[in-house]
């Protein structure tokens, strides 16, 4: 696989370890010569170490094969998530500092997931692209401003921070992009 087509979720092999990309940055250019750069981050599936990498958009990536499997989260605990395989009934069960990026979307009894399983290993979570939340905390709602382009942060119902505009209120329910963090409609 090219490094410009790498994604959040691949697995790849990178030096005989196997590793879950975490992160993707895409840095342009700056002259007409220059070439975009990928900063990957990774995480190691055993060690649970962090990784990054630089690429050029044609380098090569060796991808590893896994299986994904549709899940639903069925409880979050203070060390770990449990999650259930809707076809087998098979449950899974994650430490949070694998889950790092994926915990602010995610709460009790969510579906759409995505487990990740390579060699009889659970590797991570794919997370749907979007998910609904509730506004927990906000500056109140202006009248008449729905017109303007000015946001406001709200915290959401799982600790996630977000700009939204201001005509939002507490307890109303908004749509969040999964891969940048941010708001996209209301609910």
């Amino acid at each position: 696989m090219k490094a410009c087509d790498i994604k959040k979720g691949t697995v790849v092999n990178l030096d005989g370890l196997t590793l879950i990309v975490k992160d993707v940055q895409v840095q342009s250019p700056s002259s007409r010569s220059g070439n975009t750069l990928y900063k990957v981050q990774y995480r190691d599936v055993v060690s649970k170490q962090k990784h990054e990498q630089t690429y050029k958009g044609d380098d090569i990536i060796r991808t590893v094969d896994f299986v994904r499997r549709q899940a639903q989260l069925l409880y979050r605990e203070t060390e770990s998530c449990t999650f259930m395989d809707v076809e087998s009934y098979e449950q899974y069960t994650l430490d949070n500092d694998v889950l790092e990026y994926e915990l602010p979307y995610m709460f009790d009894g969510m579906e759409g997931l995505c487990v990740l399983i390579a060699d009889e290993r659970v590797l991570g979570v794919e997370l749907p692209a979007s998910v609904e939340l509730e506004i927990v905390d906000t500056a109140p709602a202006m009248k008449g401003s729905s017109a303007s382009a000015r946001t406001k942060p709200a915290t959401l119902s799982t600790g996630l921070v977000v700009q939204v505009p201001e005509y939002i209120a507490n307890g109303e329910r908004v749509k969040v992009n999964t891969q940048s963090g941010e708001f996209m409609s209301r609910a």
